[in-house]
């Protein structure tokens, strides 16, 4: 039999936790891809605001509103004005509106797919877990497959948070200063004043951040993933994550090889919400769809159905009103 009949002849349970497999792979791709975008961007002069030349860098260009060429004489008030309307204000405003356009319909796509510090902690939580048992210092241990909470991990967890934080906030001096000059004068240890006093104190309060309040910080403290949230919640058309409630009876033999005590979905949320709740109360989901990984492993395993889905459009109106229902009946 032919890879492609093997396939054909699969449970639809069974490709959908492959499906789910592959879409968890194809998103650390896009992460891992935007992460190192992030800390290469000045260095590449993709984009940076240099404030030793009061100048914008993007896409390795000079990007210009012409204000020089006006001072110099080079240039009239019209033509002032018509180069920052064209090359400052049109392009900020269709920016702004296309991503929020993207998080109207899907929501914190942005979150967790590409941003960088939402990848951070992700990975930091996992090396908290191999630790304590815990993906928050504030959480109670979880069980997590056959891992044993192993203290040797928590020098590891402690120095990741340090590193990554001070590379955070030397990552963001190089959008404000040449990188050149940053990143020569911190090996040489020769930076200024200022540059030491900035990379002291933003790589204190990045590390403790990451080392205590890096779910808080996502949820309630970023403002691109608040303005996202907000985007989303209005628009009842938005994707959500559907539950299946007919079927509820099925969540009491959930367990996979991350989640053997049950509640996959809960589990492996690196939001730590819970999937099966109404969409107002999973106002920071992050559409990172490990919830629907999870519960298709699951269930292929025991010849069902995914009980979770992602629903967009009408559907997913039918969904949110399907869940007021059940909310107020009590269910």
């Amino acid at each position: 039999m032919t890879t492609d009949a093997v396939a054909m002849a699969a449970a639809p349970s069974d490709r959908g936790a492959a499906a789910s497999t592959r879409l968890q792979r194809r998103r650390r791709v896009f992460q891992l891809g935007f992460f190192a975008l992030f800390l290469l961007a000045p260095s590449l002069d993709l984009l940076r605001f240099d404030l030793t030349e009061t100048q914008l860098w993007f896409l390795g260009m000079r990007w210009s509103l012409g204000i020089d060429a006006f001072v110099r004489g080079e240039a009239t008030a019209t033509e002032t004005a018509l180069a920052i309307v064209l090359r400052g204000i049109v392009p900020a405003v269709a920016f702004v509106a296309a991503f929020m356009a993207v998080a109207w319909r899907y929501g914190r796509l942005y979150c967790g797919w590409l941003c960088p510090h939402f990848s951070l902690v992700e990975g930091l939580n996992d090396l908290l877990h191999r630790a304590s048992g815990r993906f928050s210092v504030w959480e109670r241990p979880t069980p997590h497959g056959a891992r044993v909470p192993d203290r040797r991990w928590w020098p590891v967890f402690v120095l990741s948070c340090v590193f990554f934080g001070f590379l955070w906030a030397v990552t963001l001096l190089t959008y404000l200063l040449p990188p050149a000059t940053v990143w020569g004068n911190l090996v040489h240890g020769t930076l200024t004043v200022n540059q030491a006093r900035f990379i002291g104190v933003a790589g204190t309060v990045f590390t403790l951040e990451m080392l205590f309040a890096r779910h808080l910080f996502c949820r309630f403290g970023c403002a691109v993933g608040l303005f996202q949230s907000v985007a989303w919640m209005a628009n009842p058309r938005g994707m959500v994550v559907a539950f299946d409630r007919a079927r509820a009876r099925d969540c009491r033999t959930c367990a996979t090889a991350a989640a053997p005590v049950g509640s996959a979905c809960d589990q492996v949320c690196p939001m730590r919400l819970n999937p099966r709740q109404i969409k107002r109360l999973m106002f920071s989901c992050v559409q990172c769809g490990q919830c629907l990984g999870e519960c298709a492993t699951s269930q292929s395993a025991q010849g069902r159905e995914p009980l979770l889905q992602w629903t967009i459009g009408l559907d997913a109106v039918r969904e949110t009103l399907r869940q007021r229902r059940d909310q107020a009946a009590g269910r």
